[in-house]
């Protein structure tokens, strides 16, 4: 990557993170964690990974984004506010009567959101409906899907991952946020879910690990991530493409300490 590309994604980064912590602290309470950990991967899809359209959210062509970890969303109002999605002000409106940025990620009420999530888990069925639905119409488009790693405590997650693999969505791609933090605590302690990159790999997918706070290394895995497209005319190579892809995302959170 060239270094001025890595300094613009760093520096969207940092923005995205600032207008995050805007927006909750607007609001005077949220979840901090589970929003900045995400950030350098919002920073690598929408600074140049995504086709998108501000002037046209709702481009049938574009590729989308499902933050299937609702509580999240103050990261997704930030990356929007910063791409030019919705006025940067509107961010001190978070999860207030009237607004349209609720707590939880919602479709019909903001500019550029692609999907409705909040209830755990069902994010990831939605993706794969989207992913599999622009197979079908023919389109050229990658659907993004981003998953708390407390969040795979729910058996919805693997039953939709199933269903990638068995329709061969290559047009998905999983990003998994271990941050290692849920709800309640620290993951290991409350639910173990072991090796993620194993189970996904047995669920049929093709598996990168890689540093969620290095925007710069997020950027090159999910280049490397999307099937090149002059690869697919090639006789065998097809159905060798033809699986999804999971990028285990390894961020992390800090424990503050306060005197």
């Amino acid at each position: 990557m060239e270094a001025a590309k890595k300094k613009e994604l760093q520096a969207l980064a940092v923005k995205i993170r600032m207008a995050a912590l805007e927006a909750i602290h607007s609001l005077g309470s949220g979840h901090l964690g589970g929003a900045l950990s995400i950030c350098d991967v919002l920073a690598a899809l929408y600074g140049g990974e995504m086709r998108i359209n501000v002037d046209d959210p709702k481009w049938p062509e574009r590729d989308k984004l499902v933050c299937s970890k609702g509580h999240a969303g103050p990261a997704v109002y930030g990356t929007l506010a910063v791409k030019g999605f919705i006025p940067y002000e509107e961010l001190k409106t978070l999860n207030r009567p009237g607004t349209r940025l609720p707590s939880h990620c919602d479709r019909n009420k903001t500019p550029g959101v692609d999907m409705t999530t909040g209830s755990l888990g069902q994010g990831t069925s939605l993706a794969c409906g989207m992913a599999l639905g622009d197979k079908l119409k023919g389109r050229n488009s990658q659907v993004f899907l981003i998953v708390g790693d407390g969040e795979s405590n729910e058996g919805q997650v693997w039953e939709a991952m199933a269903f990638a693999s068995a329709k061969k969505l290559d047009n998905l791609v999983v990003l998994l946020d271990w941050n290692k933090r849920q709800l309640d605590g620290w993951t290991e302690d409350i639910y173990p879910m072991g090796d993620y990159v194993a189970k996904f790999e047995a669920f049929g997918f093709d598996t990168v690990k890689v540093d969620g706070n290095d925007v710069e290394a997020v950027a090159q895995a999910l280049e490397e991530a999307v099937p090149p497209e002059d690869m697919m005319g090639i006789p065998g190579m097809e159905d060798e493409l033809r699986r999804p892809m999971m990028l285990l995302i390894k961020a992390r959170v800090e424990k503050i300490k306060t005197d």
